[in-house]
């Protein structure tokens, strides 16, 4: 397998050590309500929502006190009751979703939590494994020597016993 098939791989799977805490759901559950309380809850802190509020609060302001309606003139109690129901909403939704929030960060707490232990048990085990590896390579080292060493008292043995051969031979020719 090629390092380019590996990445793609990887990267599909990036959430794997999430898969176990999939089944944990928030107190409000995941139905479409719970999904668009909290889509809409986020989108309240967007430049986008805080620039459409503000212009809409601003056209509103203007059109009436410049005259061109009259249905809310100042001090503007509807665009306060306005404001006011958007607030009722919004702050139980942003609980929504920080709620939900709270929830992922705890199942994403919990899965990292167990792969670091992972990790850690991995690591002992190779390192368990070194050490066992080490010491057999001590040991091989140590026979290696003893057998080294008595390959030369061997070798000199046959020395000895060739230089003697050989004294005997001469020895034993008639001169």
């Amino acid at each position: 397998m090629d390092d380019t098939t590996h990445r793609t791989k990887a990267d599909t799977h990036f959430f794997r050590f999430h898969l176990p805490h999939q089944h944990l759901e928030s107190v409000f559950g995941g139905d479409w309500f719970a999904l668009k309380a909290e889509a809409f809850a986020r989108f309240f802190g967007t430049p986008v929502f805080l620039i459409a509020q503000t212009l809409v609060v601003g056209a509103w302001i203007a059109a009436n006190t410049m005259g061109f309606t009259s249905f809310d003139i100042y001090p503007f109690i509807l665009l306060n009751l306005a404001f006011s129901l958007q607030a009722a909403y919004a702050a139980p939704l942003i609980l929504l979703a920080q709620t939900r929030q709270a929830d992922r960060d705890k199942a994403h707490a919990q899965a990292d939590a167990a792969h670091r232990e992972e990790i850690h048990q991995m690591s002992e085990k190779r390192q368990a494994q070194l050490q066992a590896q080490t010491s057999l390579l001590v040991e091989m080292m140590r026979q290696n020597t003893e057998l080294t060493e008595q390959i030369k008292q061997l070798t000199q043995r046959v020395e000895a016993l060739t230089s003697e051969v050989h004294k005997s031979v001469v020895a034993a020719r008639p001169a």
